[in-house]
């Protein structure tokens, strides 16, 4: 593509890696369509919907015009599949902070998995994590989270469209969910476990499908880069 292909407007589907930040994948592909391409430093490019760095899968890169788009991509449902780990709880609802406590997991069932699953599909109220980017009084969460603070978080709405429970080898759970903008799935793993009467938290993450956009049609970073340099 040209470079005024991309100023004209373009939606890429990037596979993000895990490990890093959508900001990242972002830069990166800014700098080799500045490099490569020859767009001016200063064109418009961003992404629909930020991946924790603990996240790997489907992230929406609009370029040029199209990054007026962006607040309509953010709005469709999304698909992720993942794995809970059931009997132990970490601060953050996922693997960036340490297991803080365990819990029994003997009276847990297949039975009892599948109930609880429909506790959660419809619209539901949801806290999201303490370790996460949504501010309070100007300060985000993961600041008061790492000092230590306690805070109070508001819960909000959030809708679950499907649930499946796809793999049980306890102790872990796989899972397949397809929810509204603004769902945590790190707060769908706490609240799952808390719901088995035990705990969770997140250890895999992957989001599959923005809308009608899947990540099977995705291309890793690197790759896109790659391809820039080759054009």
């Amino acid at each position: 593509m040209t470079a005024e292909d991309y100023l004209n407007g373009q939606i890429i589907l990037i596979d993000k890696p895990l490990h890093w930040t959508s900001f990242q994948a972002v830069n990166k592909m800014k700098y080799a369509l500045i490099n490569k391409v020859g767009l001016p430093k200063k064109f418009k490019i961003g992404h629909a919907g930020t991946l924790d760095p603990l996240a790997s899968g489907l992230l929406l890169v609009c370029t040029g015009k199209f990054t007026k788009r962006i607040t309509e991509l953010q709005g469709q449902a999304k698909e992720y599949t993942g794995t809970f780990y059931i009997g132990a709880t970490t601060p953050s609802y996922d693997l960036e902070t340490e297991i803080d406590q365990t819990f029994e997991t003997s009276h847990i069932c297949e039975s009892l998995i599948q109930e609880t699953v429909k506790q959660f599909l419809g619209e539901i109220d949801q806290k999201p994590p303490i370790y996460s980017a949504i501010k309070k009084e100007g300060v985000r969460l993961y600041v008061h989270a790492r000092a230590g603070e306690t805070v109070e978080i508001a819960s909000r709405k959030t809708t679950i469209h499907e649930f499946e429970i796809t793999r049980i080898a306890l102790p872990e759970i796989d899972f397949r969910v397809v929810c509204s903008k603004g769902t945590y799935i790190r707060s769908l793993a706490f609240d799952f476990g808390k719901a088995l009467d035990s705990g969770s938290h997140l250890i895999a993450l992957r989001r599959t499908k923005i809308g009608d956009y899947n990540v099977i049609n995705g291309i890793d970073v690197i790759d896109f880069e790659t391809s820039v340099q080759n054009s």
